[in-house]
């Protein structure tokens, strides 16, 4: 083995905080967030589709390596449980959907009272807080809960992809500080959007709405003069505002899988030739 090969492999001691607790992990630099997730499954009780890792304010992605995501020896990450993917008595669930893992005597689980739920919340809203990202993703959520205004400033990232969430409140203005946005795969319709809070959010870099239930886009889009990214695809759209070329930033539109009823190269060429359109 050449000492490249040896430096690549070689392992770094990291530590996870969560629930309380600090998980001290050795493992090879060139592993994936994706094995490290794999790695903390049995520590922690959370299925890797339900961790977020979260180093220096930033949320890891499963395809990149330690190394490529700057995870050096030393380092030391937060994990999240998203709801209903918590495999343990840990402070993310309300209620468990399964029973915890037992390496003994089989133990009856006992839901946490009321007391125990408060705290739980005041935790998880310290969490969204400090790390100014709000991962809801995957949690079976009917409507965005209400803890996520008191975050306020705090909020950068708002996930609530593949909810059943029917509700886009005017109350979301209050994230006047919140950069990306996620709303994919919850069958929003028009009506349940208020574009007035949405359209306030002035430093709004990424809006992502694919596959919903969407048939039009309100002139208020225009307003989202920050806008780098919008993703509208798999929905029922038929045409674009207008209001649309006043997003002069906007370098990545994908609206594929709609149901146009016009060209849109007149708005196209109101853009830079570096945009990227998927239509």
């Amino acid at each position: 083995m050449s000492k490249d090969d040896g430096e690549s492999s070689a392992d770094i001691n990291i530590t996870v905080k969560f629930s309380g607790r600090s998980i001290p992990i050795s493992i090879p630099k060139d592993s994936t967030i994706k094995q490290l997730k794999s790695h903390l499954q049995p520590l922690t009780n959370v299925l890797p589709r339900g961790q977020k890792l979260i180093f220096k304010g930033k949320l890891l992605v499963d395809a990149m390596t330690l190394k490529e995501s700057e995870v050096m020896n030393g380092a030391k990450l937060m994990l999240m449980a998203s709801q209903g993917l918590h495999q343990g008595g840990g402070p993310i669930l309300k209620e468990a959907q399964t029973r915890p893992i037992s390496r003994g005597k089989e133990t009856e689980y006992k839901r946490p009272d009321a007391r125990t739920e408060i705290v739980m919340e005041k935790d998880r809203l310290q969490r969204w807080k400090t790390t100014g990202v709000i991962a809801l993703a995957d949690c079976n959520l009917k409507a965005i809960p209400n803890e996520v205004w008191d975050c306020g400033s705090s909020a950068r990232v708002l996930d609530v992809n593949n909810n059943s969430i029917q509700d886009v409140p005017n109350k979301i203005s209050c994230l006047n500080s919140i950069q990306k946005l996620f709303l994919d795969g919850n069958g929003i319709s028009d009506e349940a959007i208020r574009w007035e809070g949405l359209a306030s959010l002035k430093y709004l870099t990424v809006l992502s709405f694919t596959r919903n239930q969407l048939m039009n886009l309100p002139s208020a889009l225009g307003s989202l003069t920050s806008l780098r990214q919008l993703h509208v695809a798999n929905n029922k759209l038929t045409s674009l505002p207008n209001e649309i070329g006043m997003l002069t930033r906007l370098e990545v539109l994908k609206a594929n899988n709609n149901s146009w009823c016009y060209s849109f190269f007149g708005i196209q060429d109101n853009h830079s030739s570096g945009m990227h359109w998927r239509m």
